[in-house]
């Protein structure tokens, strides 16, 4: 993949970042090169973005990507409707299996937390820590969809919690 300054890329467990530089480091007396990508944190206000700096030779090996297309946002929303899923019921196991998901970086398993963890809202209160990886991995979801549909998160969200309103519906 090439990495051009000013694309949009997906940043595993953080979403959508934007490519802001390169930078040239000497370590160990060999010259690197490392991309310079601006993530947006949400919860963090007006100063919400994040400098992250990683080498570009290895980027796709860490996980960075380009958004998925269009198409492929179409079947992330059809995943999110679906409701015949099967969730471990402990607690930790659930948390563990979660977190692998959103570490992966694929939408898809993205897609899936933010489905389960809609659920299991319905159903019955969210610990502090599901609430939390709910809030981050629906950040990380609408964030590459608004991408993929060339629109804004607002309206990505619409789209996001439509699809998941017959699952939260009582």
């Amino acid at each position: 993949m090439v990495f051009e300054i000013g694309a949009k890329v997906i940043y595993p467990s953080h979403g959508v970042a934007e490519i802001v530089g390169r930078e040239s480091q000497a370590i160990n007396g060999a010259t690197e090169t490392y991309l310079v990508l601006s993530v947006l944190q949400p919860g963090w206000g007006t100063s919400g973005w994040m400098k992250v700096s990683l080498p570009e030779d290895r980027a796709e090996a860490l996980g960075v990507r380009a958004a998925i297309s269009r198409e492929d946002a179409s079947d992330v929303i059809e995943l999110l409707g679906m409701s015949d899923v099967h969730v471990p019921a402990n607690w930790a196991r659930r948390f563990k299996n979660h977190q692998q998901k959103l570490r992966s970086g694929d939408v898809y398993e993205c897609a899936e937390v933010v489905r389960n963890l809609a659920l299991r809202q319905r159903k019955s209160s969210l610990a502090a820590a599901e609430k939390a990886m709910y809030a981050r991995a629906r950040h990380s979801l609408i964030s590459e969809l608004a991408v993929s549909w060339g629109i804004g998160d607002d309206e990505a969200e619409t789209r996001v919690d439509g699809a998941l309103e017959p699952l939260v519906a009582d």
